[in-house]
C-alpha cells in the first residue's frame, strides 16, 4: 500500500510539540506560516491520499480536504481555554446520513489516533441506531468481532447507560448493545509514526477494516440496507 505522502516533516511535529508548551495568542501568530507550511499543507495532502484510497473502497466517504480537516481554533465556550489545539485532526462523514457515522485520524506529538464510528448523536438518530441494532444485532455482532476489526481496534468503545433506554425490552437479546450512547472504533498509536510514509498504510489498513461498521450505523439514517462483504469480515 504506497503513497506519495511521505509523513509529516518533523518541524511541523515538533511545531506541535511547542504549541503545547505555548498555548497562546502571542505565541501562535508570529509562527502561523510555520503552521501553514509544515502542519496543515502536508495534512491537506495526507487528506487527499486517504481520499484518493477511500475511492477504492468507501466512495460515499471521500471529502474536500478543506472540509475534513479540523480548524485549529479551540471553542473556549467549553471547559478548555486555551486558544489553540494540540493536534491536527480530519474527519470523512457519509453522504447521505445526515450527521452520521464516519471516518476520523488525529495526528499530534503525543499519538497518531485513527477511528470511526458516532460520537454524539441527536437523539432521533441515537434511536434509530439502537432500532436497527434491535432488529439486526446479530449482524452487529459479527462486524464487530470481524477478525481484522478484533486485530486492529480491539473492542467497541463507547459511553453507555447503566440500564436498557427507554422503549426496549431490558430482556433484549442485544441489552449490552442497546445501552451504548456512542458507538467507535479506536485506537491510538506511537507519535513516530506520523514522520513516515507507513502513516498513510495505517490509517487506509484501518480504515478499510471499519467500513462495514459504519455503514451499519449509516443503515437507518441513509434507509439503504447494509451490505457485508465476507472478505471486509476476515481481510
Amino acid at each position: 500500500m504506497r503513497s506519495a505522502f511521505p509523513g509529516f516533516p518533523r518541524e511541523g511535529i515538533q511545531f506541535m510539540r511547542s504549541l503545547a508548551r505555548n498555548n497562546k495568542r502571542e505565541w501562535f501568530q508570529p509562527r502561523k506560516p510555520i503552521f501553514e507550511a509544515q502542519v496543515k499543507e502536508p495534512m491537506r495532502q495526507l487528506v487527499g491520499a486517504v481520499n484518493a484510497a477511500m475511492a477504492g473502497f468507501a466512495p460515499e466517504y471521500v471529502t474536500d480536504p478543506d472540509k475534513a480537516i479540523y480548524r485549529i481554533y479551540r471553542d473556549t465556550r467549553f471547559k478548555d481555554k486555551t486558544p489553540y489545539k494540540d493536534h491536527i485532526a480530519a474527519s470523512f462523514p457519509r453522504r447521505g446520513a445526515s450527521a452520521g457515522a464516519g471516518y476520523y485520524f488525529a495526528v499530534s506529538h503525543k499519538e497518531v489516533a485513527i477511528g470511526g464510528g458516532i460520537y454524539m448523536p441527536a437523539p432521533e438518530t441515537l434511536r434509530a441506531i439502537r432500532t436497527h441494532l434491535a432488529e439486526h444485532y446479530q449482524d452487529f455482532r459479527r462486524i464487530a468481532q470481524a477478525r481484522a476489526v478484533k486485530q486492529l481496534f480491539g473492542a467497541v468503545h463507547g459511553e453507555q447507560l447503566s440500564r436498557v433506554p427507554k422503549g426496549f425490552d431490558p430482556g433484549h437479546p442485544a441489552a449490552d448493545l442497546l445501552r451504548h450512547k456512542q458507538f467507535l472504533l479506536y485506537i491510538e498509536l506511537a507519535p513516530d509514526l506520523a514522520t513516515g510514509p507507513e502513516l498513510y498504510a495505517e490509517i487506509v489498513k484501518r480504515f478499510r477494516a471499519m467500513r462495514p461498521f459504519l455503514e451499519f450505523l449509516n443503515a437507518p439514517l441513509t434507509q439503504r440496507k447494509v451490505k457485508i462483504d465476507p472478505k471486509d469480515l476476515f481481510q
